[in-house]
């Protein structure tokens, strides 16, 4: 006899998938399959999905929301990773599996509070590495966050260095807010004296000081790592990528007229 899974099949979902997101951890699912605006939600039991079901057409009258049992096709195994985080407000609700990572910025001189869009662009690459066991650098740290950000992302061994001493007094006060971050943070010039090799590393500058730094960057990261740069524009795209020959470009974004590359 072929093992059927309790579901819900939900119909129309657009702007509201969000909230509708965040209504589903109110019940014991097993999986979401998302197929565009139509979901596939799985149940442990049918009487829970049952008691979603009623709950759910009350919250989410514009939406068709269908009880079904599908077949076993292993839709629980390869869809549960699906459920991430959202947020409302100052909410966040997230499965267990899906733990939104918190990082505290107290706003100072130190460049770095997450609103300028090379820190998010910065922050969105280190995300697409798996950090765990690794180095990293981050040149030119300022309040920290970046640094901070590979620490609790998993990386083994972070130093977060700035020429400016009152970036890093910043950056040190807000390692303090961030307990579980594991970062050594260090005065220094990378174009007078570097660090030790790193696996990772990162230098959110800008489009003139990434040029006349390459040389130092480069001879930061090990054979095979990754140099993630960010803070120069379109229009400095060639000299950056230049001065970094032949390393080549794994993946780059852009937001606005800012870019951020990641070198292999």
């Amino acid at each position: 006899m072929i093992r059927t899974w309790p579901a819900l099949e939900v119909d129309g979902l657009a702007e509201s998938d969000d909230l509708f997101q965040a209504a589903l951890t109110d019940f014991d699912i097993t999986a979401i399959d998302d197929r565009a605006d139509c979901w596939r939600v799985f149940f442990h039991t049918a009487s829970e999905r049952d008691r979603a079901a009623a709950a759910l057409r009350a919250e989410f009258q514009a939406l068709s929301i269908t009880a079904v049992d599908v077949p076993d096709e292993d839709w629980a195994a390869r869809s549960q990773a699906k459920l991430r985080a959202i947020q409302v407000g100052n909410i966040i609700v997230a499965p267990p599996w899906d733990t939104p990572i918190t990082i505290v910025v107290q706003p100072s001189m130190g460049f770095g509070t997450g609103h300028h869009a090379t820190t998010r662009l910065c922050l969105a690459a280190l995300q697409r590495l798996t950090l765990r066991g690794l180095s990293v650098i981050d040149a030119g740290t300022g309040s920290g966050v970046l640094a901070m950000a590979a620490s609790l992302l998993g990386a083994t061994h972070v130093i977060g260095i700035d020429e400016d001493a009152d970036a890093i007094g910043a950056a040190r006060e807000n390692l303090e807010l961030n307990p579980r971050a594991r970062v050594t943070m260090t005065v220094g010039d990378l174009r007078a004296a570097a660090p030790s090799k790193a696996d990772v590393v990162l230098a959110n500058l800008t489009g003139g000081l990434l040029v006349s730094a390459a040389a130092q960057l480069r001879e930061l990261t090990n054979s095979g790592g990754r140099l993630i740069l960010s803070g120069f524009v379109t229009n400095e795209e060639r000299d950056v990528l230049n001065a970094f020959a032949p390393l080549t470009v794994e993946h780059q974004a852009q937001e606005e007229e800012w870019l951020c590359v990641t070198l292999r």
